[in-house]
């Protein structure tokens, strides 16, 4: 019975025109309320409540509308993607928030090592990288044409420099800027030039290696240990707007000694910057 009257309460709120989450903007008004009360996400809702996030923090992370973050609160099943980027931005499991959505990506049948996708790089949270490469005690990895977003954060170069002094292995592979593959990229070449002059200063550091590479690049990839960030490329897509999975390394020859084997396989054939 209580359940019954806080849904109720919650879709009169709606109708007086106020958000899910007490956003300002976008506030739906006029629902019938025994129709929102049947569909409405009491998990998410809750979920983001606990998180402490309203509906245009969400839109902001995954690179949606707002109002299509309002859609998924009134009961609409995202995407795959975004289900996967907006469980793992509240640290619920998709089955908790969307126990009935089936599909392929969903955490019954993706393969193990798959642990998050994101529709975009740039959807992905700061501070999933901060964690990515604060947790690394063996070895990080960045293998990308510029990697400018990374070197552009202090706060990231501080932990790249702090993990070199403490004995961890960073490696650093940017494309050279000079390359055919990257010359024709209108703004590519000084990206990367950019990048170069911040992360240059890092080679002060003990254990920190940076190389240019010549290759054309598939994926970007970003390592921290036992923890891939794989940052898929399109053609005519920037980097940015192309999806991300993050992956952790099993037992067996899967997906992460794929991407692995080819973070290697290009550090191999690089030129050390001087």
């Amino acid at each position: 019975m209580s359940c019954l009257i806080s849904l109720a309460r919650t879709a009169e709120r709606l109708n007086n025109g106020e958000g899910l989450l007490g956003t300002s903007s976008d506030n739906v008004v006029n629902v019938p309320a025994s129709r929102e009360a049947r569909t409405l996400n009491e998990p998410l809702r809750r979920a983001l409540l606990q998180a402490r996030l309203r509906e245009d923090d969400v839109a902001a992370h995954l690179g949606v509308d707002p109002k299509t973050v309002r859609r998924w609160l009134n009961g609409r099943i995202p995407y795959p993607a975004n289900r996967a980027a907006l469980a793992d931005l509240v640290g619920a499991d998709e089955l908790d928030l969307w126990p009935d959505a089936g599909g392929p990506l969903t955490t019954r049948t993706r393969p193990a090592e798959l642990i998050a996708i994101y529709p975009h790089r740039r959807s992905v949270p700061r501070e999933v990288w901060t964690r990515l490469f604060s947790s690394a005690e063996r070895d990080i990895g960045i293998l990308a044409y510029s990697a400018l977003f990374l070197a552009e954060d202090a706060g990231i170069l501080r932990i790249l420099a702090d993990k070199g002094r403490t004995g961890v292995t960073v490696r650093i592979a940017l494309c050279h800027p000079d390359s055919p593959h990257v010359v024709e990229h209108g703004a590519m070449p000084a990206n990367i030039r950019n990048a170069l002059t911040l992360y240059r200063p890092l080679q002060a550091s003990k254990n920190i290696d940076i190389r240019l590479h010549r290759t054309i690049l598939y994926n970007s990839i970003y390592l921290a240990d036992d923890q891939l960030v794989v940052n898929q490329h399109a053609y005519g897509v920037p980097a940015a707007h192309s999806l991300a999975l993050i992956i952790l390394r099993t037992e067996g020859d899967g997906m992460y000694s794929g991407y692995l084997g080819s973070f290697e396989h290009v550090w191999s054939g690089a030129t050390p910057l001087v």
